[in-house]
Formats: structure tokens, sequence, C-alpha cells
């Protein structure tokens, strides 16, 4: 008898461990999104230059268009960026992507009314036509954000920061 409740026990002390076990991976698998975005727009003729920063940041020199991208920011400063056919929209290299390195830029409200915007560092692009894949470039970067991180804004910028997509519309 007691050779049955000690396989009892120690089957049902397995199932607890492996219940357990699965609860503990999921919660630490799930870390909050701050942001996650399907769309980011291209830099407008408006905001080229110093014309109209937003947050402190300046635009490219010309305007820039964007085929596709999506992303996401983490509480923990984690950010993921996906971007295909990111290319100059007018001037004599329109569609085409004339930059061999892109960079992000997290720009972040602060719990007392400032701005914090955070760099990342390079990340390769392609260079070329957007119909032969020119302006693709995947961006992971681990970035101390402020916390709290109010309103954040993602920006694919050039290597000097000046912006060429951001989240938004």
């Amino acid at each position: 008898m007691k050779k049955y409740t000690l396989m009892a026990l120690a089957l049902t002390l397995a199932l607890v461990l492996v219940f357990l076990g699965g609860q503990f991976s999921q919660a630490t698998a799930k870390e909050p999104k701050i942001l996650e975005f399907d769309t980011m727009v291209g830099l407008p003729q408006a905001f080229t230059g110093s014309l109209s920063p937003i947050r402190g940041i300046n635009g490219g020199g010309q305007p820039w268009a964007i085929g596709s991208s999506h992303g996401e920011l983490k509480a923990s400063g984690k950010l993921e960026i996906n971007v295909q056919g990111l290319v100059l929209a007018a001037g004599p290299n329109k569609d085409r992507n004339p930059i061999t390195d892109f960079r992000a830029i997290v720009s972040c409200l602060t719990s007392d009314g400032g701005v914090v915007n955070v760099t990342s560092e390079l990340f390769p692009a392609t260079l070329g036509f957007a119909t032969d894949s020119g302006g693709n470039s995947k961006i992971e970067a681990n970035l101390t954000l402020p916390q709290p991180c109010i309103a954040p804004i993602v920006f694919v910028t050039s290597p000097g920061g000046a912006w060429f997509a951001a989240t938004g519309k």
C-alpha cells in the first residue's frame, strides 16, 4: 500500500511542477510592450531639414517614402523594427536608398514634461531602388529608456540622426 501511495504522491508532485514550470516560463516570456506598430510614415517635404523638427529631431534633407514596416518597443527598452523600401521620394536618387546604415531614435516624454531621445547604434541598410530591395533594414536594439516613457515616437534615421520615417500617420 505504501508503494502505491508514494507513486501517487510522486506523480502528483511531478504534475504540479510541470504546471508551475509552464506558468513561470509564460510569465517571463511575456514582456510588456509600450508600442507595437505595423506602419510608419516617410518624411514629407514640410518636415525636411530644420523646417519643423519633431521633439528636437530634424528631418533628412529630402523627402523619403517607405514601402512597409512593423516593429515593437518593450518596457525594457528592447526595440525591433523591420523596414522595407525606405527610399528617397524626390531628387536625382528618387526611389533609391543611398544610405548604407540606419539608426533608430525613440523619443519619450517624461513624467516632468521633458523630452528624452534615445539613439541606437548603426544597422546596415540595403542600397538601391526599392524595387530591387533597396532601403531594407532590420533594427534590433536594447535601449535605456526613461521610466516611464510616455507617448513614444520611433524614428528611423540617418547615421547623423536626421529622420527618414516615423511611427504614426
